[in-house]
Order: C-alpha cells, then structure tokens, then sequence
C-alpha cells in the first residue's frame, strides 16, 4: 500500500475511537449512555475488538425525538435556499471526506473500498434531493364553488432505521429527502455497523445543518421498538430484512403509523443462449457472490441458466470466482472482503451445509471459510452451487452472504414461472440480445426493479422498492420524497 493509503488507514482507526467515544447525537450534544448496554463491534477482516459500543435505549430515543421536535419548527421555516445551501454543503463535505469513509466502511461491516464510496454514493442523494427543496409544488383543484388546493406538508419527526451494510449510504437514502421534504430525523443505525451513519452526522454539523435537525441513537431491538413506538414519531423508513420488518409493523400498528420498508429479496437472473455469455457470466459472479461479499438486497444471487449454454455458463461462473480478489477491505486490489461479523459467518456456513445435506444442489466451487493469513477475519471463499432445486431453502431464501445458485430452465413461460415463483421481488436481472424477448420478460417479472444486461444503476432519481415480502414505499426520484410529505387539502368557500 501507497503511505497515504496507510495514513489513510491510520486515521480511520482514530476515527473509530473518536466516534466510539462520542457515542450518540442527541440535539446539539454527543452522549455515550447506554442505557441497553453495550455491544462489542470487532474489524470484521481481522476479528479483534476494535470497540464497545454503547447502546442507546428507550431514554436515549425518547431524547432524541424531544429535540427532533424542537427543532423542527425552525427547520421547516426556514428559508428554502438556506436549507438546500446546508445540504449542498453537507455533499460537498461528503465527496471531500470520501476516502476516510471508505476506510470507515471497511472497518464498519469489511466493504471494500474498491467496491464501494459511501461518501460518494451518499452524497449524490443528498444533491439530489437538496434540489427538490425549492420545487416541491401543492394542486389545485378544479371547482366552481371556491378556491380548493392541495398543500404538501413535512410529517414533522421521521424515523430511520439504517442498514448494516451501507449505513452512511442508507443515510443519503433515507435522510436527505426527509431533511428536504422539511422534516426532522431520528436515525438508528445498527449497533454492528454504526459508524458510517456517525460520520454522516458529524459532517452534516459541519455543514450547518441546525443541532436537533438529525439526531442518530446507535442501538439494537430496543432502540428500533421505541422509535417506531413512540407516538411522536409521524413515519419510520426501515431498511432490513422482513423478520425484523413483521415485529416493526407489530409496534407500528399501536399509533397506526405509516411506514415505508425495503426488505430485501431473492433476485432471479436469467440469462438466454443469444446472450452475451462473458458479460453475463462476469455480472452474475461480481454481482452474485463478489460485490458486498453478497450481501446486498438487490443482489442478483439465483441464476436461471437456459440449456442450451448451462454448461458453457457453469464454467465461466467457476473461473469468474476463482479470479475473485479476496482479502484486505482496507486493500485496494481487494475485491471481496469479509461477511460483517462472526454470527453472519457461522450462519452462512451452517446454509451451505444444509444445502449440502438435503442435496439442494452440487457444489461447484467454494463452501468453506477461508484460513491462512486471512483465518482471523469473517471471510468466505466465493460459493456457488449448480443443479439447484427449484424449490428448495437454497434457491428461495436470502442467504445474505457470497452464495450463488445456478438452476437450469428451457423455455420464457417456464423462466418466468420460476423467477416469479418467490415470496420476493426487489430486483430481477436479465441477459438477451433479443430486445423483442427483453420487453416481453420485462412485463412479466413480478419485481420492483428489472436490469437488462448490465449492472444495476441505483441512480437517486429513479424509484428503487419492491414488490411482494420487499416490501413497500420507494427511495429515489419524486417518489422518495413523497414518502415523507403528507397532502393537505384546504377548501376556501367562494362570497
């Protein structure tokens, strides 16, 4: 590595300590109570601890959302041009910070920081939606009778609940609409990945952004239920996985609170004889297995293969995982990190292994955890099983981590059956040269998101949301920030 590389590292590592002792934003104060305890985070490519971090309760959330509501007043009075100058600043301050946070990350959940620039990737959302602020138009309503309009207006506080593999980015995702629809935030990343949100935090103070506006309460279950609990709170966005998603909706349900949910999926990817069989193979291992350790909602991790070339296809698949660069997060040659942390590895583990006892499919490469110099850290050589049962717990469930299914099919009803034959339907991806067949499939799948022979583009002006158990509500483009505005309707009787 490069010396500023290593300094580079260096300061992450300091950074860690500062956010550890910092601990929660709460108003204009930074608090380490914790009130639920304290979580041991450990580097997820080494496996030492690296910090305990304190974890915020129903006294931390509750403080939260009494200065969220003091705040909020000033916040959606405020002129519009000043509060898309803060958040203009804030993405400025984001891309300059882009290194330290991509180090961040690596040692926040083991992303690699050539995989992934959270500051980047952050900070192109909060641009976005800081220009919305100044175009956010009500409706009005044709009549005889009087003046009736429709007015768009701020919930007031706003839940978000962050995820752990993109907790910086799931802050550009989830707060800066909110912020721009003239809300305040109440954020809680994850006690496994907090310190992307953190950062977000503190460079959001930086850039002006009023104390109270977003606050961020690091915490676990207990932290999650009083938020979504607390009568106070207009609305919650939650980002995970649709186990956690059913006791969120339980306790949303005690105030009748709305909610927006991304709850991850099983992503079919489909790829016909008339494709471009070297890209396709190549996507569907970077994408499938390498990209985020697999780890990621969207991700395309069960492959439908036509006859005709599974064969062909199989063998890319395997030589595309055994060039895979596994290693250093921190590394920039590295490609595929470690999964987030022990409890993610041994459950990944213990998939692979059911799927080999129940003879769910043969597996072509992979299936063990890694040793050698890198037997310390959370890693999984890339896995990938072929001849998958349709069906079966490997081919329908999420298995949140490098594993990738390969199933065979012969025709487009079958295919389609197949893919949509799933309780999930965030993304689908598809591989043809047949523009005819690729607009026919397109109206067929039954997912939120359809990729046509490429990666995903994730651009912050387009909806991304599910269908099905992915969940509801959109992030991205108008419909993201018309999650977190409610219409008014106001009627002026005519003299």
């Amino acid at each position: 590595m490069s010396d500023s590389t290593t300094a580079t590292i260096a300061t992450a590592a300091s950074t860690v300590e500062r956010l550890t002792a910092q601990g929660h934003l709460i108003g204009d104060s930074w608090t380490s109570s914790d009130s639920a305890g304290r979580y041991a985070h450990h580097d997820p490519a080494t496996g030492r601890l690296q910090a305990e971090i304190a974890l915020g309760g129903v006294a931390e959330v509750t403080a939260a959302v009494d200065a969220a509501i003091a705040a909020a007043p000033a916040w959606r009075a405020m002129p519009l041009e000043a509060r898309a100058a803060i958040l203009y600043r804030l993405a400025d301050l984001l891309v300059e910070h882009d290194p330290g946070s991509a180090l961040l990350n690596a040692r926040d959940n083991g992303t690699p920081i050539s995989a992934m620039r959270p500051g980047q990737y952050s900070a192109s959302w909060v641009r976005y939606y800081a220009g919305w602020i100044d175009k956010i138009d009500g409706h009005v309503v044709p009549t005889s009778s009087g003046l009736d309009y429709v007015r768009p207006e701020p919930y007031g506080v706003i839940g978000a609940i962050v995820p752990w593999n993109g907790p910086m980015m799931g802050m550009g995702q989830k707060v800066a609409p909110a912020l721009a629809a003239g809300n305040t935030v109440v954020a809680k990343p994850p006690e496994i990945a907090p310190f992307g949100a953190l950062r977000f935090a503190e460079l959001a103070l930086e850039a002006g952004l009023p104390p109270g506006v977003l606050n961020v309460v690091t915490g676990g279950a207990d932290a999650g239920q009083a938020l979504v609990r607390d009568p106070r709170v207009g609305k919650v966005s939650f980002t995970g996985g649709h186990v956690t998603a059913r006791a969120v909706m339980t306790a949303a349900a005690e105030t009748l609170k709305p909610l927006a949910l991304e709850l991850g999926g099983k992503s079919a990817n489909i790829i016909f004889p008339d494709a471009d069989l070297d890209t396709a193979a190549f996507l569907s291992v970077l994408l499938g297995v390498g990209l985020l350790s697999g780890q990621g909602c969207a991700l395309p991790t069960r492959l439908y293969v036509h006859d005709d070339v599974y064969d062909e296809v199989v063998d890319r698949l395997t030589a595309q995982a055994a060039g895979l660069s596994v290693g250093d997060p921190s590394d920039p040659k590295t490609f595929m990190g470690p999964v987030v942390n022990r409890s993610a590895c041994e459950r990944i583990l213990g998939v692979i292994d059911r799927a080999k006892a129940e003879g769910a499919g043969t597996l072509l490469t992979g299936g063990q955890r890694l040793d050698g110099d890198l037997a310390g850290g959370y890693f999984i050589a890339p896995t990938i099983f072929g001849d998958v049962v349709h069906g079966s717990h490997l081919a329908a469930n999420e298995v949140f981590g490098p594993v990738l299914s390969v199933l065979r099919f012969q025709s487009e009803d079958e295919v389609v059956a197949k893919a949509n034959d799933s309780n999930f339907g965030l993304g689908a991806y598809l591989h043809t040269r047949d523009i005819g067949r690729a607009h026919r499939l397109v109206n067929r799948l039954e997912a939120g998101m359809v990729i046509v022979n490429g990666p995903p583009g994730m651009s912050p002006g387009a909806p991304f949301g599910g269908f099905k158990q992915s969940g509801f509500g959109r992030e991205g483009g108008r419909w993201g920030i018309d999650e977190f505005l409610q219409q008014k309707n106001i009627f002026i009787a005519g003299s």
